[in-house]
This record gives C-alpha cells, sequence and structure tokens, in this order.
C-alpha cells in the first residue's frame, strides 16, 4: 500500500531533505511552502527520482488562509495523509523587547498556531482511519531559556509528548524532532551571526531526517539527532536549573 506524507516548508532544509527522503521510500507527498516556483521545482525533482506523485500546495502558514488551505489536504479523505511534517519555521535576528511586536506576532503563528492547526486536523482525520503519524520539527533550543524562539519550540515538545502519550490508543504517533545547528537558508533568512558556532555543531539535513525517521519507527516520542546533542540536550534537561540559566546567558 502506497503511503502519503504532507511536509511543510519543503521546499529547503531539513523540509526538503523530508521530501527527497521519504519519496525515495515510496511515499506520496504533499508538499507545502510559500513558494510556488520553488515548490514545483522540488516537485519535479522528486518525481524523476523517486516516480512518486507530488502534490503542490502553496500557503503562508503565518496566514489562516494558509493554515487552513494546508489543513484542507489533511482532511481530504479521499487522498490521506498517513504523516505530517509540520516543518515550516524561521527565526528573527534580535532579541524579544527588541524586536517589531508584529513579527513576534508572524512568529507566533507559524510555528505555534500553524503546527497546532494542522496537528488538530490531522489527529481528527487520522483517528477516524486507523491511525497516522506526525512529526514536529522543534529544536534543543526548547530545553534552555532562549527567548521566544525556544518558547515556542518548548510548547511543541511538551504538546507532542502529550499527544504521543493521549493518542497512542488510536494508533497514532507524535515525535517532537529536536535538532541543533543545521546546515540549511534557516540562519541565512534570519539574518543570524553564526560564524562563531563551532564546526562540530553543525548537522547536515539529510542526517536529521534520517534520525528522526528511524526513532520514529521505534516510537521514540523525542527525537535529538546526533550524539553530540544527545549530551547536551541530556545536559539542559536534567542539570540544575541555575546551571542552564548561566549557560544560555553565556551564549546571548
Amino acid at each position: 500500500m502506497t503511503h502519503r506524507a504532507l511536509v511543510t516548508g519543503a521546499t529547503s532544509g531539513i523540509g526538503l531533505a523530508f521530501a527527497q527522503e521519504l519519496g525515495k521510500r515510496g511515499y506520496d507527498l504533499v508538499i507545502v511552502a510559500r513558494t510556488t516556483d520553488r515548490l514545483e521545482s522540488v516537485a519535479a525533482d522528486i518525481r524523476d527520482r523517486s516516480g512518486v506523485e507530488v502534490d503542490v500546495v502553496t500557503a503562508d502558514l503565518s496566514t489562516d488562509q494558509g493554515m487552513q488551505v494546508a489543513s484542507n489536504a489533511l482532511t481530504d479523505t479521499t487522498r490521506p495523509v498517513d504523516l505530517l511534517v509540520n516543518n515550516a519555521g524561521a527565526s528573527l535576528a534580535g532579541w524579544f523587547g527588541t524586536t517589531d511586536i508584529a513579527d513576534e506576532d508572524r512568529q507566533l503563528d507559524l510555528l505555534v498556531r500553524a503546527p497546532m492547526h494542522l496537528m488538530d486536523a490531522a489527529i481528527k482525520t487520522m483517528a477516524g482511519r486507523g491511525g497516522g503519524q506526525i512529526i514536529n520539527v522543534a529544536s534543543v533550543a526548547a530545553f534552555t531559556p532562549r527567548g521566544v524562539y525556544s518558547a515556542h519550540k518548548a510548547w511543541l515538545v511538551n504538546l507532542s509528548r502529550w499527544a504521543d502519550v493521549h493518542y497512542d490508543d488510536v494508533n497514532i504517533s507524535v515525535q517532537a524532532l529536536c535538532p541543533g545547528f543545521v546546515r540549511t537558508e534557516f540562519h541565512q533568512r534570519g539574518e543570524m551571526d553564526v560564524s562563531g558556532v563551532p564546526r562540530w555543531m553543525w548537522l547536515k539535513a539529510d542526517k536529521v531526517v534520517t534520525a528522526s525517521l528511524a526513532d520514529l519507527a521505534r516510537d521514540k516520542a523525542v527525537s535529538v539527532p546526533s550524539a553530540r546533542y544527545k549530551v547536551l540536550a541530556a545536559l539542559a534537561r536534567h542539570l540544575p536549573a541555575p546551571f542552564v540559566t548561566r549557560m544560555a546567558k553565556r551564549g546571548r
């Protein structure tokens, strides 16, 4: 039986790596992003390489209309989605309190409201037909006090962990994927200076994706790719809070 996956933010970075890898594994795809031309280019490439069906959905997930368009693809029972990958994201260069609050509102919509709405649509649809899987791309930043971005990701991790337990009886698995620094367009788009990040802290998007899918197969609710980030995440989650706070201050 052919499976079908919907991937948001699928034209670059982790989202693109998910779309490519899932295509290789025989999934038909629905890919979602803001730019139609880039979506069509990605879709054509995956069709040529993997021979799967790829549908394109142009949507800005920071808007109500965009969220609804993507949700409609998840609730289409004629072409059911077995796996949702909530990946679309962005970040702001400045710290909360110095940024434009309208930009923070858009970030809240993109990083919190959009995955919540898409999870809602997916869970309600998947529960009625025997189950499914959801991957929410969060971050190891979720485990440290690092501004609004880390707060958004902490919210997503907690919702994912709860949903994985709560909907287990209807065969729905939910994973929070928590990578560290990944070589993508993410930091460049956010105009963030990452020149001081050591080489050893950088991950490759394709490796992040294969680790996530392996953990999903093992029903792991939280996936932290690479041994080095597993150690850092464990320290952040289990060391005394004052120590973690001091470490976060050093990275400001």
